[in-house]
Order: C-alpha cells, then sequence, then structure tokens
C-alpha cells in the first residue's frame, strides 16, 4: 500500500510539473485531445498502460 501512495504521489508530481511549468503546452495538449477520435484515445491509454506495468515489473527486478 505504501508503494501505491508513493506512485500517486509521483503522478501528482508529473501533472503539477506539466500544468505548473507549460501551461500553453496543457491548454493545447487538451485541445488536441478533444478532436481525437475515441479509438486512438483508448489505444493510447492502454499502451500507456503496458509500458507503466512493464517499468514497475523491471525496477521490481521481474
Amino acid at each position: 500500500m505504501e508503494d501505491f501512495f508513493a506512485a500517486m504521489g509521483l503522478v501528482l508530481v508529473i501533472e503539477g510539473l506539466v500544468y505548473g511549468g507549460f501551461p500553453i503546452f496543457a491548454k493545447k495538449l487538451a485541445g488536441e485531445v478533444l478532436s481525437l477520435p475515441e479509438n486512438a484515445l483508448r489505444i493510447a491509454g492502454l499502451v500507456a498502460i503496458a509500458l507503466g506495468v512493464g517499468i514497475v515489473w523491471l525496477v521490481r527486478g521481474g
């Protein structure tokens, strides 16, 4: 459970860096996401999940 909260904290740090450090880029990216088809978003999300699981597995000594 400790690792889960550490991971959630890192997600917040990364999101904060994007919104706090590059607000114009964040707005532009949000606009681009609205124009993408649903299937493209779904595929991008699944790829992100797979990469995240792979990274955690490698870091944890899988």
